[in-house]
């Protein structure tokens, strides 16, 4: 038996799963009292992952439907193997960018509250709308093609700063905060040590510490890529708060929107049972949300370990593929 208590907008909002002493998320039987590291802090460490076929937005087919039934939750987790069979069978039509299951992470399963969406406030499932400052401020639509052409490989480069912070793998925005799932390396590992805990995102390989001091935020002058972050414990659940975003930092937003100097992230964790933590956010930035959001996720434990994820540091391609575009632009004239 579960229960749903419906979100509301509060700050941060996480929702509360009861199941008569079973865990709604997998089934196993929840133990009597939380894990407990030696010093006496909730115990959250492990390495999990966020895979999930679950859309980051409500798609319009399910407007108006919070949940999905057993049955819908079935029926798309079908398609998504009968899908990943089919790319398997497949010949790649090129190599960037066309891997097949065995590389590509992306989850075959809906997440354990069968919601139809991550986000989970607004009730819609949808991002709130832009306001007219960050509406006015966001790239025009061509440039947005061009962008995507250039990521693609199917378009000139006219400068390194075409190409995103993962295409240069400074940062990926799997490493958030939030952190969302991606279409692979969709793992973390948590740390704890005695006034700190640490995470560390498989995805080009960031570690974000959070003190649990009480120590306040840095000034407003330093910003950093994953912002800076403060954490504490609210009985069970670990409530983070980071805020001094660095101005290129990628938030997953509408119309390739940039957060502002305003932006903060609250995050919290959750241990279900040993094997599931609930991760949830509220973003808040009144220069570019008309409202804040929220989303949720349930983070399933594994067995693996975490790669170093290799990625193209001092990138030597990059001068060909400038040096490339500056030829064909040549022999076109």
């Amino acid at each position: 038996m579960k229960l749903f208590v419906k979100s509301l907008r509060v700050g941060v909002i996480a929702a509360v799963i009861v199941g008569l002493g079973i865990d709604a998320a997998n089934g196993q039987e929840l133990e009597a009292g939380s894990p407990r590291t030696p010093w006496g802090d909730p115990d959250l460490q492990g390495v999990f992952t966020n895979k999930t076929i679950t859309p980051f937005e409500r798609p319009a087919a399910l407007a108006g439907k919070e949940f999905l039934t057993v049955e819908e939750a079935a029926e798309l987790e079908q398609a998504r193997a009968e899908e990943n069979a089919a790319r398997d069978d497949q010949v790649p039509a090129d190599i960037v960018g066309n891997y097949n299951t065995h590389w590509f992470d992306r989850g075959t399963t809906v997440v354990g509250t069968r919601r139809t969406s991550i986000i989970v406030d607004p009730l819609d499932g949808r991002l709130p709308s832009l306001t007219p400052e960050a509406k006015k401020n966001a790239p025009s639509p061509h440039e947005v093609r061009r962008l995507e052409g250039v990521r693609r490989g199917s378009g000139l480069i006219n400068t390194w700063t075409d190409l995103d912070l993962n295409d240069r793998c400074i940062l990926w925005p799997t490493a958030g905060p939030p952190m969302l799932p991606s279409a692979y390396n969709n793992n973390y590992q948590i740390l704890q040590a005695p006034g700190y805990v640490a995470i560390v995102i498989e995805m080009i390989h960031d570690v974000r510490i959070i003190p649990l001091d009480g120590h306040p935020h840095v000034g407003p002058g330093v910003r950093q890529w994953l912002g800076d972050a403060r954490g504490q414990w609210e009985g069970d659940t670990l409530v983070i708060e980071t805020t001094n975003f660095s101005d290129k930092t990628v938030i997953r937003a509408a119309n390739n929107a940039k957060p502002t100097e305003a932006l903060r992230v609250v995050e919290r964790f959750r241990r279900v049972n040993t094997d599931t933590l609930e991760y949830s956010f509220t973003i808040e930035d009144p220069k570019t949300w008309e409202h804040p959001w929220t989303g949720e996720v349930l983070w399933t434990g594994i067995s693996d370990k975490l790669y170093e994820y290799g990625c193209h540091e001092g990138n030597y391609s990059m001068a060909t593929m400038l040096a490339g575009s500056r030829i064909s632009e040549a022999t076109a004239r």
